[in-house]
């Protein structure tokens, strides 16, 4: 069973260093065929793919932020990660059928 961190970002990277996590595989960008029933993957990953991860057995911890308006869109380092109130949330991601998607009513 191995944890991985997943993230590009050099910031998270720092932070999930700063609080001693137990990585075993740091990458940039998951495969994830590569994960097994039983691993743990941290990290901000997208919903379909946090999706993939749950359905092979896995743990998803999502690297939650609370980000105002002013810190979105550009690289945050470890300082601004913790003033974001950075935190591993538990996760599970299942895909489900898809319903109808509700049509428009016209206007008369």
């Amino acid at each position: 069973m191995a944890v991985w961190f997943v993230s590009r970002h050099p910031g998270a990277v720092e932070w999930a260093h700063k609080h001693a996590l137990p990585v075993d595989r740091w990458v940039a960008h998951l495969d994830a065929s590569a994960v097994q029933s039983g691993d743990t993957v941290a990290g901000t990953l997208p919903v379909h793919m946090a999706a993939q991860v749950c359905s092979r057995g896995a743990h998803y911890l999502h690297l939650s932020l609370e980000l105002p308006p002013d810190l979105r869109g550009r690289e945050l380092n470890c300082a601004e990660l913790e003033r974001a109130n950075a935190r591993l949330d538990a996760c599970v991601v299942e895909v489900l059928p898809v319903r109808q998607m509700p049509s428009k009513k016209s206007n008369p």
